[in-house]
């Protein structure tokens, strides 16, 4: 049911200049692969058929790795590197892409409203690059996909983050329902470890219902005068019902310097 997946990446990485100067963020290789195309990977895993990308300026490097290298492929032709290229191969034959640029940053919940027109009226998936997951059995994002066939309705991925460490996410509250299911009756952006609801954290990777996208509409800039998905969530949350959920499976954070490196050393183990 859910056949499409967007990815908001338009942010300018600083956190990881002067490399990201001029390479996207979501481009920076763990092992041989750059971190979209692992969620790339992912979305295909669970069933997604359309990948709708949110870019911005500097950012056709994207575009150009989920196409055709007519000269490279000439060529290694033939050689014993041709194999390189199997999987980004197999990446472009199993799914379309379409893209849409973010003209200001505004926001989360801003660069997901922008990629309403390449979504339509349909439930979709968001993922985010730089959250880079690994699980032994099922992807999170399909992990979440049946999920949302049970409950039909928006989904977050949640983890347990340390106390202190809240003000760098989207923080939830709520009832668990089921093990590691919680309906959510409470949701702050990156709030101080003093006024955070709990130490469940927003990780990147969502399951969003087309009504989302009027809320966004109507929701005011909140954090950083940023629009805020959780402002948006938090409404439909009081309309009706968002779920929580824990899925199995590690997160690496590799919007940071530390995180790349732990995600890089876990895949290298895994080779």
């Amino acid at each position: 049911m859910i056949k499409k997946c967007l990815f908001p990446a338009a942010g300018y990485g600083t956190r990881f200049l002067p490399a990201t100067k001029a390479t996207p963020k979501e481009m920076l290789p763990v092992l041989t692969k750059p971190l979209i195309q692992y969620g790339v990977e992912e979305a295909i895993d669970a069933g997604c058929e359309t990948m709708a990308i949110v870019t911005g300026r500097g950012k056709r490097a994207i575009e150009d790795h989920f196409d055709i290298s007519y000269e490279l492929e000439h060529q290694i032709k033939g050689t014993n590197k041709e194999h390189y290229l199997t999987e980004i191969r197999e990446v472009i034959e199993n799914c379309t892409f379409s893209y849409t640029r973010q003209t200001k940053m505004k926001g989360l919940g801003h660069a997901i409203l922008t990629g309403q027109t390449l979504i339509g009226n349909e439930p979709f998936a968001v993922l985010l690059a730089d959250d880079l997951c690994d699980s032994k059995a099922q992807g999170v994002l399909k992990q979440m996909v049946k999920l949302f066939e049970k409950y039909q309705c928006c989904i977050v991925a949640i983890e347990e983050v340390p106390k202190e460490d809240t003000n760098k996410y989207g923080v939830i509250a709520g009832k668990q329902i089921e093990d590691g299911i919680y309906m959510i009756d409470n949701m702050v952006e990156k709030p101080e470890p003093q006024d955070a609801p709990s130490n469940l954290a927003i990780i990147g990777r969502y399951i969003l219902t087309p009504d989302i996208f009027e809320i966004i509409e109507n929701t005011k800039p909140g954090k950083g005068g940023e629009i805020q998905i959780t402002d948006a969530l938090m409404t439909q949350a009081k309309r009706g019902m968002v779920l929580g959920f824990k899925f199995d499976g590690v997160r690496f954070d590799c919007g940071s310097i530390d995180g790349f490196v732990k995600a890089t050393n876990h895949f290298y183990k895994k080779i």
